[in-house]
């Protein structure tokens, strides 16, 4: 990480007025739904079902038990089909398990709910790696194993910014779920050892501070914390800056801070109360090339094509259809792939076509990175292949958060470009 980061003080035309206030909508799947069997970019999974199997709702499918413990559940009931290869978010074909939907959605309960308040920090954590409970801002990283190895932790910071334009699936989750947010995080405050919980929250959303605040009168130990209306203010870095003023090396936890997304606060309250695993998820789907912007509620393993049919189809003869938000996300080939546990956004947008500039060494890139790098050396780089220059200049350290690309007068594609980079040294460290 390097000492000099750029003013992380970029205010975006969030578009958020397409989906913050509507109806969720619940888009039920057709007669399969492929559930990946892929967990935080792992497929050494044990299938734990087989060919003509009947499962439920909650059925445990599969198992990733390396490094980490991450179980998969159904998100349906009925009849296991087969395994097949599909087109994953990460922009590669990975395995799916295909169930044929016997449309009952009959509930089988892989875990009995526990209480909290009664529970052991040991037993939390425990619970939580049982329950499958990963992060749902987007990188679907194993939670409990943030508290498992947590040390000298003083606050639990559940991150509720959403900073990304069009996104609006945490805020509606929030709103229509507070009690649960406040289960959650006490929960996560105990299994930290921690003295406080703070919620960051953008300064904008007043409707959301105001319920959280009347809310929290009777929870002295949870605090909201109202944070500015720039991007990218929701990537750990940048919000722990706000908030504390401190920076880190690696982990948020060398300065006593333990981070989660405030939707990930919500599942885990749902699996503690009622012994649910993450089946469902709230996306957000907006943009101009979608019919009816909206937020769904939509069951893990639901192709994206029945999303985009059920919301009005798109709009437009031709579409870019990404995988998350317009900064971070990846644009798909097509919409063949699926809600997965960690998908929080489908962002429909209409092409834009810019003519061909070369790069001006205007230097905006670098003076607006919040990770302090050099996207356009880097591009450089990347162009001939010169990996351990890439690793001197920390391409790796990118999280992609795209606003090279946005502030690049000449409208080049650097962000892309230190992707590619990342890959180029990746494949080599293979």
């Amino acid at each position: 990480m390097s000492l000099l980061v750029g003013p992380m003080q970029q205010h975006l035309n969030g578009h958020k007025d397409l989906t913050d206030h509507n109806e969720i909508i619940e888009v039920s799947p057709s007669k399969q739904v492929l559930i990946p069997l892929v967990c935080y970019g792992s497929n050494e999974l044990e299938l734990l079902v087989k060919e003509n199997d009947k499962i439920k709702v909650g059925t445990k499918i599969a198992l990733r038990n390396d490094k980490m413990i991450i179980p998969i559940f159904s998100s349906v009931s009925g009849t296991v089909v087969k395994v097949v290869k599909n087109m994953h978010d990460m922009l590669r074909p990975v395995d799916h398990l295909v169930v044929e939907n016997d449309f009952q959605y009959e509930v089988e309960m892989p875990f009995n709910p526990l209480d909290p308040e009664k529970a052991s920090p040991e037993e939390l954590i425990d619970f939580m790696m049982n329950a499958g409970i990963v992060g749902l801002g987007g990188a679907g990283f194993p939670a409990y194993i943030k508290y498992k190895f947590a040390k000298d932790i003083h606050t639990v910071l559940i991150n509720g910014v959403e900073c990304e334009p069009y996104i609006t699936a945490d805020y509606r989750n929030m709103t229509d779920n507070i009690d649960k947010l406040i289960v959650g995080s006490k929960a996560m405050m105990k299994m930290a050892n921690a003295k406080e919980v703070l919620i960051a929250i953008k300064e904008t959303k007043q409707d959301l501070i105001a319920q959280l605040e009347s809310a929290l009168k009777d929870h002295s130990e949870i605090k909201v914390v109202k944070v500015p209306d720039v991007y990218p203010m929701g990537w750990e870095r940048t919000v722990i800056y706000q908030v504390f003023k401190k920076r880190y090396d690696r982990l948020p936890g060398e300065i006593g801070v333990v981070v989660n997304n405030s939707s990930t606060a919500i599942a885990f309250a749902n699996a503690l109360l009622n012994g649910a695993p993450i089946t469902q998820k709230m996306v957000t789907v907006s943009g101009d090339g979608i019919v009816k912007p909206s937020n769904i509620l939509v069951r893990v393993g639901t192709p994206v094509s029945e999303v985009v049919a059920a919301l009005g189809g798109y709009n437009a003869e031709e579409v870019n259809l990404i995988a998350g938000g317009p900064m971070m996300g990846k644009t798909m080939p097509n919409d063949t792939f699926v809600i997965t546990v960690s998908t929080n956004a489908i962002t429909v947008l209409r092409p834009q076509k810019f003519p061909d500039v070369a790069c001006l060494r205007c230097g905006r890139c670098s003076d607006t990175c919040p990770a302090g790098l050099q996207p356009v050396r880097i591009n450089e780089f990347e162009k001939a292949r010169d990996v351990d220059s890439l690793v001197k200049l920390s391409a790796l350290d990118c999280i992609e958060c795209g606003m090279c690309t946005y502030v690049c007068p000449s409208r080049l594609e650097v962000t892309e470009g230190v992707r590619r980079a990342k890959r180029l040294i990746m494949a080599k460290k293979k």
